[in-house]
C-alpha cells in the first residue's frame, strides 16, 4: 500500500478570484446594510476583508459598481424564486387566482428567503429596505430590478379582482410593499411596542398573517369602491 499522501489540490486563479469576490461582496453587504451607499468607503470594505483598499479596484471599478453588484446578486435570486412561484400559482389556478393566493406567491417566497437564509440574507433584506426608502437613487434601482416582478403580481391581482379600479390595485400594492420593507428592515420596534408579544425576527408569525391581512384590505377597498361606483351610476 503506497504511503504517498495525495497532494491537496490548490485552487486555480479563477477559483481564488471568485472566492475573494464573494468575500468582498459579503463584507460590503454588511456595511451597506447599516450605513448606506454614502456612509461606506472602499477602505471600510477593505478593512473588513483584510486587504489593502487598492486591491478592491482590481475587482470593482468604483464604490457604485460594488454597491450595484451587492444589491443585484440577491435581487436575481429573489426575483427568480418569486416569478416562478407566481407563474406556478397562476398555472395551478387555471388563471383564476384569489387575492390571498396571489399575495402568498409574492410574499411568502420572499419571507422564506430572508427569514431562513442566514446572516447574509438578513443583511440583504435590511439593505433592500434602506434602498427602497432612498428617493434620489433607490427608486431607480427598484425600477430596474423589480418592475417585472411587481407587474406580474399586479396582473394576478387584476385577474382576482376583475371589477376593481386599477388605481386601487396599485395603491394596495403600495401598502403591501411598505409592510414588506419594514419587515425586512427588522428594526425591533414591534418587539418594544408589544412588550415581546411580537418580534421582528419572527418571520413565521409574519408569514402566517401578512398575506391574509393584506388580502382583506384589498377586498375591502376594491369591492367597496366598486359598489360605490355602481351605486353612483344607477343614481344617474
Amino acid at each position: 500500500m503506497s504511503s504517498t499522501k495525495a497532494k491537496t489540490k490548490r485552487p486555480t486563479k479563477a477559483e481564488q478570484r471568485a472566492e475573494t469576490t464573494e468575500q468582498i461582496l459579503d463584507e460590503a453587504e454588511y456595511l451597506f446594510s447599516r450605513h448606506g451607499l454614502h456612509g461606506v468607503t472602499l477602505k471600510d470594505v477593505a478593512k473588513r476583508v483584510g486587504v489593502h483598499h487598492t486591491l478592491l479596484n482590481y475587482y470593482f471599478d468604483d464604490k457604485q459598481k460594488l454597491f450595484e453588484a451587492v444589491f443585484g446578486r440577491r435581487a436575481v435570486v429573489a426575483n427568480e424564486v418569486r416569478m416562478k412561484a407566481m407563474d406556478e400559482y397562476d398555472r395551478q389556478t387555471g388563471g383564476n387566482p384569489t387575492v390571498e393566493g396571489a399575495l402568498r406567491a409574492f410574499l411568502d417566497t420572499n419571507l422564506d428567503l430572508y427569514g431562513e437564509g442566514g446572516d447574509q440574507w438578513r443583511h440583504s433584506g435590511r439593505l433592500a429596505a434602506l434602498v427602497s426608502n432612498t428617493p434620489e437613487w433607490g427608486a431607480n434601482m427598484f425600477d430596474e430590478w423589480f418592475d417585472p416582478i411587481v407587474l406580474r403580481l399586479i396582473d394576478l391581482l387584476k385577474k382576482a379582482l376583475p371589477e376593481a379600479c386599477e388605481e386601487d390595485i396599485f395603491w394596495g400594492y403600495h401598502f403591501v410593499t411598505g409592510a414588506l420593507m419594514l419587515t425586512l428592515a427588522r428594526t425591533g420596534r414591534i418587539d418594544k411596542l408589544s412588550g415581546g408579544l411580537a418580534k421582528s425576527e419572527d418571520f413565521g408569525a409574519i408569514k402566517d398573517r401578512m398575506a391574509r391581512f393584506m388580502a382583506a384590505g384589498f377586498m375591502e377597498i376594491c369591492e367597496t369602491r366598486s359598489a360605490e361606483r355602481e351605486a353612483k351610476q344607477e343614481a344617474l
